[in-house]
Parts: C-alpha cells; structure tokens; sequence
C-alpha cells in the first residue's frame, strides 16, 4: 500500500512507475495489492522514489506521509466507481454492437436490437448518474441515516 501512496503522491500511473524503476507493471500491481516483493524489486522501488529499502519492508509505521487520508480514500472509492463506469459502457458498446450485427446478418426487416439496447442502457445513464455523483440517491448520507435509524439512534 506504501508503494501506491508514494506513486499517487508523485502522480505517477503504474506504467510510468514500471518504466522508471524498471518492473513489469503486473508486478506493480502485485505489489500495490499487497503481496509481498522481493528484495530487487525493493530496492528498484527504494531507487525511484529515493527512500531506503527498509521503509518499503513489511507494514510501515503509519505517520503523516505515508498514511491514507479519509478524503484521499473517499477519492479513491471515487476513482474506482468512474472506472466500473467506463468498463460497463464499454461492454455495451460492444455487446450492443455485435447485436446489431447479428441482427442485420438474420432479418434486417426487424431491428429487434433496439430493444436490449434501450433496456440496457437505461442501466447504463443509471450506473453513469450514480458514478459521477449527479444524483447521488442512495450515496454516504443516506447510508449513515439508514444505519443510524435500524440502530435505533437518532441523528
């Protein structure tokens, strides 16, 4: 986790962190996700964000600089929603395509897929308006209310 505190801090991708310290970028991400690294692959990281081996071994002490902020988290989660957006309208450009495909390529008289298209992509401007946070019905707040009040506790 220190490994992508320190690329984010630097506004580094992943692929600009393999370029420069010179690991592949799946091993990167092994890292990021928490498996353990070997030692040359420390010590590449430890030479690219000029820090020594040992503050990239086991769990760091938290302090000011490498720990995760509440803001920074809630960025993240933030990130990590528009991405699933992204990949979701990629599959339905894609998956609505070959539809249209097939259904040119079996009865070109009826364009049944127009059907699933509007369907899904109903979903889709769902999925986009709650990504984006535009109208963000059931988001943080609503959460925090709905635990309080099967709680019992009042806000």
């Amino acid at each position: 986790m220190i490994v992508r505190k320190l690329r984010l801090q630097r506004g580094w991708s992943q692929e600009h962190l393999s370029a420069l310290s010179g690991l592949s970028v799946r091993t990167i991400q092994r890292i990021e996700r928490g498996q353990k690294a070997g030692l040359e692959s420390l010590k590449s990281l430890a030479a690219v964000f000029e820090i020594p081996v040992t503050d990239l071994q086991g769990e760091p002490e938290m302090n000011e600089k490498t720990q995760i902020t509440s803001e920074e988290r809630k960025v993240i989660e933030q990130v990590r929603e528009i991405k699933g957006f992204y990949s979701h309208l990629v599959t339905y450009v894609l998956v609505i395509a070959m539809l249209f495909v097939i259904n040119f390529m079996t009865d070109p008289s009826y364009i049944w897929a127009w059907w699933p298209a509007m369907g899904w992509g109903i979903g889709i401007v769902s999925h986009g308006l709650s990504a984006f946070e535009v109208f963000n019905f059931f988001g943080a707040e609503w959460e925090k209310r709905q635990i309080e009040k099967r709680l019992g506790r009042k806000l």
